[in-house]
């Protein structure tokens, strides 16, 4: 599947990146989602951009990374576009969905610990 890992940033902030090696509509890729926490409510958002260079361009590759989300969570992403971008975004309800595959639970338990101060 994949794994997840700590990354720290300007500011002091720890992001959680979700790396996931699958293979959708018969594309094998790695996808990567990066969570923060964000807002006044300290919300946890996942975001990954959608590759050009990705057979069927952005936006067949974000319909893949979406359909896998859905696959893996049960919860369908947020997809949209800015400027010539897709953006594929997930929120704390696709994270426990996440949470519950051995290979990402302790790393995303920990962030959230981490990561709500």
């Amino acid at each position: 599947m994949g794994g997840a890992e700590f990354d720290k940033v300007r500011g002091g902030r720890t992001l959680l990146r979700i790396k996931i090696t699958a293979e959708v509509d018969g594309v094998r890729r790695e996808y990567t989602m990066t969570f923060s926490r964000r807002g006044s409510d300290n919300a946890a958002l996942g975001r990954a951009y959608a590759r050009a260079d990705a057979p069927g361009g952005r936006e067949a590759d974000a319909e893949r990374f979406a359909a896998l989300i859905k696959a893996l969570t049960g919860k369908e992403p947020w997809v949209y576009r800015v400027g010539n971008k897709m953006v594929v975004e997930c929120g704390g309800e696709h994270l426990d969905g996440f949470a519950r595959y051995a290979e990402l639970a302790d790393a995303i338990t920990s962030w959230l610990k981490i990561a709500e101060r």
